[in-house]
C-alpha cells in the first residue's frame, strides 16, 4: 500500500477577523494555500488585498478569539525577522520604503537579515556574496549591482526586491501585483522570471487585480470582494465572464490566449 503524503500547508488562515484602522475589513475568514500549488487571489481595489498582505507578513495582526488563528508554515508564533527568511515577500510597500542610497549588491545582501539595506554589525560570509552574485546573474541585474536604488528604473529596482527575497531561498514567495507600473518589455521580463522560478517548484502567492500576472504556471485562483472569497478553485473554473463580471461589478468578457487570460467589455 502506498503511504498518502498529505502536503504542508504555506498558510492557514481559520476564523479571521481583522481591523485596517478602525474598518473591519475581515470578518470570519479562513484560507489556506498547500505548497507547490502557485495561487493568484484576485480582487478589485477596497477587496482586502493590502490587509491580507500585511497579515501574512505580520505588519498587522488579527483579533484574538478562541477559534481564530493565522498559521504561516505551520506555526503561530514567529520571530518576524526568522518568518521573512522563509517567506519571501515583494510588496509596494517595502520598494516605497526602501532607502534610495542603497547600493545594488547590498539590497541582495538585505534579505539575509530582512534588513532595509546593510548595517555594520551585520556579518556577511564570502559564500552570502556569491550567492548575491549568483542571484543578480540569475535576474539579470549584475551590472547594476553598484548602483543605487533610486537611480533604478522601477523594473529594476523589482527585480533587485525578487533577488532580496530569494537570496534566502525561501519556501514560497508572496508577491504585490509586482508589474504594476512597468512598461510592457520589463513587465513580461519578470513575469517569465516568475515562471521559470514556479516550474522549478517554488510556491508563488500573488495578490493582484492584474489578470495578465496570472501566467499559465499559476493553477489555483481565490476571488476576493469587501473582504469575503467569493470564489475559489481550478483557474479555468473561476476565471469566467460571469464570475469576473460579478467581481468587477462591470460587464466582461473573458479571452485566453496561450494559457494567458485577459478580459474585454462584454457586447
Amino acid at each position: 500500500m502506498t503511504a498518502y503524503h498529505k502536503k504542508k500547508e504555506v498558510i492557514a488562515l481559520q476564523h479571521v477577523t481583522a481591523y485596517c484602522g478602525t474598518t473591519c475589513v475581515f470578518r470570519d475568514l479562513s484560507l489556506t494555500v498547500q505548497e507547490g500549488c502557485s495561487t493568484a487571489i484576485l480582487g478589485p481595489n477596497g477587496s482586502g488585498k493590502t490587509t491580507l498582505m500585511k497579515l501574512l507578513s505580520r505588519d498587522i495582526y488579527p483579533v484574538a478569539e478562541p477559534d481564530s488563528h493565522i498559521l504561516i508554515f505551520g506555526r503561530e508564533s514567529w520571530n518576524v525577522w526568522e518568518l521573512r527568511t522563509r517567506l519571501g515577500i515583494v510588496s509596494h510597500d517595502l520598494q516605497h520604503d526602501y532607502l534610495r542610497g542603497a547600493r545594488g549588491i547590498n539590497v541582495i545582501l538585505s534579505g539575509i537579515y530582512a534588513s532595509i539595506d546593510i548595517w555594520q554589525n551585520q556579518h556577511f560570509s564570502s559564500e552570502d556574496k556569491q550567492n548575491a552574485e549568483a542571484v543578480m546573474e540569475k535576474l539579470g541585474i549584475g551590472e547594476l549591482q553598484h548602483r543605487s536604488f533610486g537611480a533604478m528604473s522601477t523594473g529594476q529596482q523589482r527585480r533587485f526586491l525578487l533577488g532580496r527575497a530569494l537570496i534566502n531561498n525561501p519556501d514560497a514567495l508572496l508577491l504585490d501585483e509586482p508589474t504594476t507600473g512597468l512598461d510592457l518589455s520589463a513587465t513580461f521580463h519578470y513575469l517569465e522570471t516568475l515562471r521559470s522560478l514556479m516550474r522549478l517548484g517554488k510556491t508563488v502567492m500573488l495578490v493582484t487585480h492584474h489578470l495578465h500576472e496570472i501566467s499559465p504556471e499559476i493553477q489555483r485562483v481565490i476571488l476576493l470582494k469587501e473582504g469575503r472569497i467569493v470564489g475559489d478553485g481550478n483557474k479555468a473554473d473561476v476565471l469566467t465572464s460571469d464570475s469576473l463580471s460579478s467581481l468587477f461589478d462591470y460587464p466582461l468578457q473573458v479571452v485566453t490566449v496561450k494559457g494567458y487570460y485577459q478580459v474585454l467589455p462584454a457586447e
